[in-house]
């Protein structure tokens, strides 16, 4: 078979271009509103009988021949019925047989904004085309179809004969026509302008000009909607499933939903089947993907494991619903049939799944939130039975439109409702007010006074099923009074430094309170406290509501940025000093259970968008120990790159168990070569040593996920293969080696 036309790419240095391809990308068509040559005569003033009521048009010449009875026009011609227009260097029609001959540089835009490009047309007078010759159609959805010769069928359709599709670039940036990465071959195709839907009769895919694969019943719509059909397959292999083949069909049930049904086959285990449903109503839209196989897992992780094959799957659902400009609903379900299920089968690496549903309206100056949450633990040893379900969890805020004495009031009402099917159960209430005040002195100082007044009162029951003291409260009902009155000052000083734009501004903030009753009631949500340059200045350092920290302080740091061309530079750096003496309810190792804390800070640097730099450290005030040091780094354009994470907690916080110290360090990088090839890699080390952690069994050093790849990529298709290694065995999810093929092609669904 010959190949279609359009679709052979060559270089030409002269004016013409064989392909018509080639040519549109080539160069832009003359402006149809514009003369290409110069006029010799007047435009002649004919008795000439319209071209239709429904078809309007405008030439540079135009003659009646009375005898033909056909009307010509010639130069810039464009013809336009409705949102249809043809522009052609020609136009003859005649009148008799109502038919419309364009010749020459003919552009035919449809009403779905598809363009047909071709050196002729024939048209009828209602603007329905007919035969045409070595045509390019360009979708207003991308791609474009290239034929030897067109029709229009009795029904409408236009027939395409040895044609070809793609949605690649044809052309180089120099305007030479190049070969298409990817392009599908048919004998026969059919558009129907009606239903905006391209259909391919004996269709092939050719890859770099080689023919891999038939795609039959292959369908392409013209306006961008999906089209019913299936996915390209997916291939891999891992050390515990063998070779995976994978597979889905995409169904299109209406315009508003669809539903995509997939499986799985392996060589080693049992096969997997998946569904997914998507579909948009009037008030919002929500999505259902489920999972489901038989395969043996790990039932009891505690002293033998021991193995047993059950049915196991996974559901995850979520959607989002706006009932009006205030009021919407959010809402989604994760659950796991067991704790190995996501990983094993490569789908998830959380270690915890949570369910949530969040009532919420929203206007200028309130907030109300009726919400409630689950979470499925995916820790081997956490116990299930002590992770908390929240129903309800409630949340009002109001904002006063009248200030009182100068400042903003925020009004505020929360509850929440912890149950646990194995150990302490919790209810809180509480109600408070907030007052804010703004001022800018003469000098330029920023003053910002603030008083708190919030009333509490818990239950609780069954505390001593807490391990942890500190965070068990007492049983039976509890109230207690929260007061804070805070004053901070900024002064910012601006000035040019560097050949850029320097700004200091040094802060002071005095923060004070009454002793609280923190031990009274439980520790739900403040328990992960660290000092960090993020809460230095918040009134309240602990996270959450259930720990407030009392006392008096004054809290100092400076921030000074850079900016100039091409450079940004912001750090910052700061300290507390605690007046009382007594000793304070942070754990020690947190930087803030002495009366001077230690000193926090942060740093960034970017450079264009070629590096990317923070660094995030706590300092010991004592001996200058590096409690905290994190650091994120990116170098390199979005080809070439490296990406680089490093964490160390060195707090030796003996009271808690949530705040153990930890090492880590991630890594990332990729590489180009050519124009379209890259090898990257990736890994992430657990470098936590026996010091830091006893509980933790490698020393210093333990990889726990790698991963290697070469990939091609240009602008209309992306193939690779990758290699990843996991070094953590959780049950059945085994450690070992795992090879996956990628392969993606724009615009025909192609993952």
């Amino acid at each position: 078979m010959t190949s279609p036309a359009g679709l052979v790419a060559f270089c030409v240095p002269a004016l013409a271009l064989a392909s018509p391809l080639a040519a549109q990308e080539a160069s832009d068509p003359p402006s149809p509103f514009a003369s290409s040559q110069e006029q010799t005569e007047p435009e002649p003033e004919l008795d000439v009988p319209e071209l239709g009521d429904a078809i309007d048009f405008e030439a540079d010449q135009l003659t009646y021949d009375n005898e033909a009875d056909t009307v010509t026009a010639r130069g810039n011609v464009i013809l336009r019925s409705a949102d249809n227009s043809v522009r052609a260097d020609q136009v003859v029609w005649d009148r008799g047989s109502g038919s419309i001959m364009a010749t020459g540089n003919i552009r035919f835009v449809d009403d779905g904004g598809n363009q047909l490009y071709t050196d002729s047309l024939e048209l009828n007078d209602q603007f329905e085309t007919g035969a045409m010759s070595d045509l390019l159609l360009a979708l207003r959805a991308g791609g474009r179809l290239a034929a030897r010769s067109g029709a229009r069928g009795e029904d409408g359709t236009v027939i395409l004969t040895d044609a070809a599709y793609t949605a690649c670039a044809v052309t180089t940036e120099d305007g030479c026509a190049k070969n298409p990465s990817w392009r599908i071959t048919a004998d026969r195709v059919t558009y129907d302008p009606e239903d905006s839907r391209v259909r391919f009769r004996g269709a092939m895919l050719e890859l770099f000009g080689a023919r891999i694969l038939p795609l039959p019943g292959m369908t392409v719509r013209t306006d961008g909607s999906a089209v019913s059909g299936f996915l390209a397959p997916n291939v891999r292999i891992s050390e515990v499933n063998g070779l995976e083949l994978s597979g889905e069909y995409y169904y299109r049930l209406a315009d508003n939903k669809d539903v995509t049904l997939g499986a799985y086959v392996f060589s080693e285990v049992a096969p997997m089947i998946t569904g997914q449903w998507r579909q948009l109503t009037d008030s919002g839209a929500f999505q259902v993907t489920g999972f489901a196989t038989v395969s043996s897992r790990v039932a009891d992780f505690t002293g033998e494991p021991t193995t047993e094959s059950d049915p196991r799957g996974y559901l995850f659902a979520n959607g989002t619903f706006q009932f009006s400009p205030e009021w919407s609903l959010t809402g989604s379900v994760r659950v796991a049939s067991d704790r190995t299920f996501l990983r094993r089968y490569d789908l998830s690496r959380d270690d915890r799944l949570r369910s949530t549903v969040n009532l919420e309206r929203i206007d200028e100056r309130s907030y109300l939130s009726l919400a409630g949450w689950a979470t499925q633990t995916l820790r081997i040893t956490a116990d299930q039975g002590q992770i908390p379900v929240a129903i309800p969890a409630f949340d009002y805020r109001q904002i006063l439109k009248d200030p009182i004495l100068g400042g903003e009031v925020q009004l505020q009402a929360n509850t929440l409702n912890l149950i646990r099917e194995d150990g302490q159960d919790t209810q809180r209430a509480f109600a408070g007010a907030r007052w804010d005040m703004r001022r800018l002195t003469g000098m330029g100082q920023i003053v910002t006074f603030t008083g708190l007044l919030r009333g509490d009162l818990y239950h609780t029951n069954d505390s001593l099923s807490t391990l942890t003291e500190i965070y068990r409260g007492t049983d039976g009902f509890t109230a207690r009074g929260v007061a804070t009155a805070a004053v901070d000052v900024e002064w910012p000083f601006v000035g040019e430094a560097f050949g850029g734009t320097q700004v200091l501004t040094p802060r002071v903030q005095l923060v004070a309170s009454p002793d609280i009753r923190n031990l009274a009631v439980p520790n739900e949500d403040a328990r992960a406290i660290d000092l960090e340059d993020s809460n230095l200045f918040a009134l309240n350092r602990f996270p959450g509501y259930d720990r407030v920290e009392d006392g008096v302080r004054v809290t100092w740091g400076v921030d000074w940025s850079l900016t100039k061309p091409d450079w940004r530079i912001k750090t910052n750096i700061g300290q507390s000093y605690r007046f009382d003496e007594e000793g304070t309810i942070f754990p020690d190792g947190t930087g803030l259970s002495e009366r001077f804390s230690d000193f926090v800070g942060r740093t960034e640097i970017r450079w264009r968008d070629y590096i990317q730099f923070t660094h995030r450290y706590r300092i010991d005030k004592d001996n200058l120990a590096v409690r905290r040091n994190e650091i994120d780094a990116t170098v390199g354009s979005q080809r070439t790159y490296v990406e680089i994470g490093y964490l160390r907690l060195d707090r030796d916080i003996k009271t808690v168990e949530d705040l153990a110290d930890r090492e880590e360090f991630r890594g990332a990088a990729r590489v180009a070569f050519g124009p379209h090839w890259s090898v990257f890699g990736s890994g992430v080390f657990n470098l936590t040593g026996a010091d830091e952690d006893p509980t933790f069994e490698p020393d210093g050093f333990e990889p726990i996920r790698t991963r290697l790849g070469v990939a091609y990529n240009d602008d209309c298709i992306e193939f690779g293969l990758t290699w990843r290694r996991d070094f953590i065995t959780a049950g059945d999810a085994a450690r070992g080696n795992t090879f996956q093929l990628f392969f993606a092609l724009r615009n025909l669904g192609f993952r």
